[in-house]
């Protein structure tokens, strides 16, 4: 491990901050904007299909790439991918071209982006970060990303009632230039062993090795299939709450943007607390208790009248996001061998992408029929109740409790 790695943190989360700054307007922008002015829920559904569905489709090969190329270069193509594809749509929409289909677009464009830097990223951290450190380090991180989406949707409520969202779009343009310019110039990230290999194995064994390294590994099997129930069911809560708000309690961009800004302080807060307490000695407890609190305040979004009170609940829905992922991606960085990483973290990515969607897919035209409220209480007792299985699970609980954190 290099022993200026903390330097290199500093610089290669920094980069991933100022980045995700601009992203966050970006996708707050257009989901307001779609929200606001057709007020659908079918028309969001395609926005976070469009936002989702193609990551699944780049995944499988990003997790190859990530573990047969460098990594730090992924991340620079990917945040160079989605900045120019944001300066044309900002470029056609100052032109007077600003059709609905041009979002859905950009949404499809940047998801592939993000399907492309997601596994590098996740891959790229133990290179950097001793293992003992993973925990602290991804929970400072959750808390500085968290502070920027505390700041970035009232930024972004604010520049979209005051100015226009091509203001925006071009504010993202100019903070990926800046990530990329620090990652090409200033970090120094050594490519890991497999990426200076020359290799012989074609991209389709490579995929099939990393399918067989899940296969043969229970708990990464185990883990998978409670991630897939949880991403679908946590799609109501993602994604309807801003429609239900709108129906429920007016269409103001101060209520969505307060929401957020709850929901953000409340991540920030869980990241701080990860980044000092680290969670339940048994990383699947941390999870576990996650999703049972997770899901009881999502079951109650079925029944709260009062405005402050539903944000109490969203800030607590933030507060214990990280405690479910960071303990996720930490198991994962210290269980899986390191050249399988990134098709590992593919695969993860793939399950998150499709199954989001598919939850929209399901519940979205859905809100249009009956009551989101109804959709909250199935989703979220749902959701209760899978916590208490996962501590049921031998496999993942002794995953969970093999972990060496004494020098944390």
């Amino acid at each position: 491990m290099n022993k200026n790695w903390r330097k290199n943190i500093i610089l290669f989360l920094s980069t991933q901050t100022i980045s995700l700054f601009g992203s966050s307007l970006v996708q707050y922008a257009i989901t307001w904007y779609i929200t606001l002015q057709t007020e659908s829920g079918v028309m969001l559904t395609i926005a976070i299909i469009c936002g989702f569905l193609p990551t699944f489709f780049i995944s499988p090969f990003a997790g190859v790439w990530a573990d047969r190329y460098n990594r730090k270069i992924l991340i620079i193509v990917a945040d160079s991918l989605i900045a120019i594809s944001t300066l044309i749509l900002a470029l056609l929409f100052l032109s007077g071209y600003n059709a609905f289909w041009l979002l859905f677009v950009i949404l499809t464009i940047r998801a592939i982006g993000s399907g492309i830097q997601s596994p590098a990223v996740s891959a790229i951290l133990p290179q950097i970060v001793p293992a003992e450190k993973l925990t602290r380090v991804s929970g400072i991180n959750g808390a500085i990303q968290s502070i920027i989406l505390l700041i970035s949707p009232a930024l972004s409520g604010f520049l979209l009632f005051n100015s226009t969202i091509e203001t925006i779009f071009f504010i993202d343009v100019v903070t990926a230039a800046i990530a990329v310019f620090i990652l090409l110039t200033i970090l120094r990230i050594p490519a890991h062993s497999r990426a200076i290999e020359k290799l012989s194995s074609s991209y389709l064994s490579d995929m099939r090795a990393g399918v067989n390294y899940i296969m043969n590994h229970d708990y990464v099997k185990k883990f998978f299939l409670f991630c897939t129930f949880f991403f679908f069911l946590a799609a109501p809560v993602a994604f309807l709450t801003p429609l239900q708000v709108t129906r429920n309690f007016g269409d103001d961009v101060w209520r969505l943007t307060a929401i957020e800004i709850t929901f953000s302080s409340g991540m920030m807060i869980g990241g701080i607390i990860m980044a000092i307490w680290g969670g339940f000695k048994n990383k699947v407890h941390s999870m576990a208790f996650s999703s049972i609190v997770m899901g009881f305040c999502t079951f109650l979004f079925g029944f709260i009248p009062i405005f402050w009170l539903y944000l109490f609940f969203m800030g607590l829905i933030g507060l214990v996001m990280p405690v479910f992922n960071i303990p996720a991606t930490v198991l994962l960085q210290k269980k899986v061998e390191v050249d399988y990483l990134g098709r590992v973290f593919g695969v993860l990515g793939m399950i998150s992408s499709i199954m989001m969607p598919f939850g929209m897919l399901v519940f979205g035209p859905l809100s249009d029929v009956i009551r989101i409220e109804w959709i909250l209480i199935f989703s979220g007792l749902s959701m209760f109740i899978q916590g208490f299985v996962m501590l049921k699970s031998k496999v993942l609980i002794e995953a969970g409790a093999s972990i060496d954190e004494k020098k944390e």
